[in-house]
C-alpha cells in the first residue's frame, strides 16, 4: 500500500501528487489564522464584496489564468481590455483625449513607474544627474521605497498646524534637481486630500511634473463626487497634473493585481518604457517593470467595472461614505478619543486625548476581541480603511472600542506589554538608525530557510521584544554618558 503523502513540505516536493481535492482541503487549513475580512474584521488589506463577486472573479480570471500581457501584439485580448480599462479611468479623472496608461500589478508598480519615469525624463530633458522629488510627510510609504531604489533624494514638505503640507514651503522646495512633485487623494495615514490643485500650479509654474497617488481614492472619490460630495479638484482638472495611479483591486473591487498608471499625454509615457535592442534573444520592449503580466488580472478587473458599473460604484460610495461618518461619529463620542485631522472619504485615523490612555494598548484590547487593528504614528494612532464589508458591523465595532478604552484606562499597566509596549517605543525613540536595523534583521530572519508562517508571529514577538531590550539598554546607555559629560 502507498504511504499516503503528507501536504506538500517547504523542503521538497512530494515524491507522488496529491488529488486536487486533498490539496483544496489543505489551502483552507493555510487560512485558519488569517483575518476574518468576510466578516468585516480587518480595515486594510482586503476589499471583500462578497462571497459571490470573489466567485465571479475567479470565474473571469480562471478564462485568461494562462495568458500573459507581456507582449501586448501576442494576447490581443489582454490589450484590448487594457485598453478599455484605461480610457475608462482616463474618462473618469477628467482627463483630455490622449491619455495614455497601462494596468500595473498594484499601486507600488505605479509609484515606482512614475518614480522612474520622471527621473529618466529628467535626465533626458535637463541632464539632472542627482535627481530629487519633493513630497508630503504623508505620502504611501511605496513612494519612500522607489526614491531608495531608483536612488532619489527624497524633500519632504514640512506639515502646518491642521497637518497639511504647507504650501508656502513647497516653492523653495523646488530646484533645477526636482524631477516631481508629489500628492495624494487621499493620504493613507490619515485620510487628507492634499491640495493638488494649488500644489499642481506650483509645480506647473517651475516646470515640474506633479504625480497624484489615487490608488486608494481613484475608485470612490469620482462617484462621491457624482453622490454631491463637495471635494476640491485632486485629477486632471487641476492644472499641472501630470499622471495618476489609481488601484482598480481597492474601491473598485477587482481581484488582487490590478492597478492603473495614467499620463496626461503620451510623450510623458514614452520614459516609462524600456527598450533594449542588443539583447540576443532579439529587440525587447516592456512597459512596465512586470516581465510576465498575469492574464486573471485583466479578465477579473475588465468583468468588474463592467458589472458594477456606474450606478453600483455611486452606490458603494454612498453607504461606504456613510459608514464611515458612523464611525467617526461614534469614536468621537467616546471619551478621550478624537478623529487625526479633516480626512475627507473612507479612511481615517483616530488619536487619544488622554495622556492616561494609551491608544496602542486600546489596539491591543481591540485585537484581542478579534479586530484586525492598523496602527499609525506622529501623532500616534489606530487607523480604519472602510468598505461596504463594515457597514454589517459598525455598532460592534464601537461597542468593542468603547470596552477596550474602559479597559486601558481602569489598568494603565496594559499600555506596558504587548504590541503597545512595542509600538510605543518603536513610534518615539530617537535612535532611527538602529531600529531599522533591527527590522530588517527581524524581516530577513522571517524569510530565512525553514522559516515557515506557522513561526511567524512567535518569531516577530522575540525578535522585536529582543530588539526592545537592546534599544532600551542602548537608550538609557546614552543618557548616561550624557549626564556624564554634564
Amino acid at each position: 500500500m502507498k504511504r499516503k503523502q503528507p501536504p506538500l513540505p517547504i523542503s521538497a516536493l512530494p515524491e507522488h501528487g496529491q488529488s486536487r481535492a486533498e490539496l483544496l482541503a489543505e489551502l483552507e487549513k493555510f487560512a485558519e489564522n488569517d483575518p476574518d475580512y468576510r466578516a468585516g474584521r480587518t480595515f486594510s488589506l482586503t476589499y471583500h464584496l462578497g462571497d459571490e463577486h470573489e466567485q465571479f472573479l475567479s470565474d473571469a480570471g480562471r478564462k485568461f489564468a494562462s495568458a500573459n500581457g507581456l507582449n501586448p501584439s501576442a494576447f490581443q485580448s489582454l490589450k484590448s481590455m487594457e485598453t478599455q480599462l484605461v480610457a475608462a479611468g482616463a474618462r473618469l479623472f477628467h482627463g483630455p483625449p490622449d491619455v495614455t496608461g497601462i494596468m500595473t500589478a498594484g499601486g507600488t508598480e505605479g509609484c515606482m513607474l512614475a518614480v522612474k519615469t520622471y527621473r529618466d525624463r529628467a535626465r533626458r530633458l535637463r541632464r539632472v544627474k542627482k535627481p530629487e522629488m519633493v513630497v508630503p510627510r504623508t505620502a504611501h510609504v511605496a513612494w519612500l521605497k522607489g526614491a531608495e531604489y531608483f536612488g532619489i533624494r527624497l524633500r519632504f514638505i514640512p506639515e502646518t498646524a491642521d497637518l497639511g503640507p504647507d504650501l508656502e514651503k513647497l516653492p523653495k522646495l523646488i530646484n533645477r534637481r526636482t524631477i516631481m512633485v508629489l500628492g495624494s487623494a487621499p493620504e493613507y495615514p490619515r485620510g487628507m486630500i492634499d491640495p493638488i490643485a494649488a500644489m499642481a500650479k506650483i509645480a506647473a509654474d517651475a516646470h515640474v511634473p506633479m504625480h497624484v497617488d489615487a490608488c486608494v481614492g481613484g475608485f470612490i472619490l469620482p462617484f462621491m463626487e457624482m453622490n454631491g460630495e463637495e471635494l476640491p479638484d485632486w485629477d486632471f482638472r487641476a492644472r499641472g497634473v501630470t499622471s495618476i495611479s489609481a488601484d482598480l483591486h481597492k474601491y473598485g473591487y477587482a481581484g488582487k493585481g490590478a492597478s492603473l498608471i495614467l499620463y496626461r499625454n503620451g510623450d510623458l509615457f514614452k520614459d516609462q518604457i524600456f527598450v533594449e535592442t542588443d539583447w540576443p534573444g532579439g529587440v525587447f520592449a516592456s512597459a512596465g517593470m512586470l516581465g510576465t503580466r498575469p492574464g486573471a488580472a485583466y479578465a477579473s478587473a475588465w468583468a468588474t467595472l463592467g458589472h458594477i458599473g456606474t450606478d453600483g460604484y455611486r452606490k458603494l460610495a454612498a453607504e461606504t461614505l456613510n459608514t464611515t461618518e458612523t464611525l467617526k461619529a461614534g469614536i468621537t463620542t467616546i471619551k478621550g478619543l478624537t478623529i487625526i485631522g479633516k480626512p475627507q472619504g473612507p479612511l481615517f485615523a483616530y488619536r487619544s486625548t488622554d495622556k492616561r490612555l494609551d491608544i496602542f494598548a486600546v489596539g491591543d484590547r481591540m485585537e484581542a476581541r478579534g479586530w484586525h487593528i492598523d496602527r499609525v504614528q506622529n501623532p500616534d494612532g489606530l487607523h480604519a480603511m472602510v468598505t461596504i464589508r463594515h457597514t454589517e458591523v459598525v455598532d460592534e465595532y464601537l461597542a468593542d472600542l468603547k470596552a477596550a478604552v474602559d479597559e486601558v484606562r481602569a489598568d494603565p499597566k496594559l499600555a506596558q506589554s504587548g504590541s503597545a509596549a512595542t509600538y510605543g517605543m518603536l513610534a518615539h525613540v530617537p535612535m532611527r538608525g538602529m531600529v531599522k536595523k533591527r527590522v530588517r534583521e527581524i524581516f530577513a530572519g522571517l524569510y530565512a530557510p525553514g522559516g515557515g508562517t506557522a513561526d511567524l508571529s512567535a518569531t516577530s514577538a522575540r525578535g522585536i521584544g529582543g530588539m526592545m531590550d537592546r534599544l532600551a539598554t542602548r537608550i538609557a546607555a546614552r543618557r548616561a554618558r550624557k549626564e556624564r559629560r554634564r
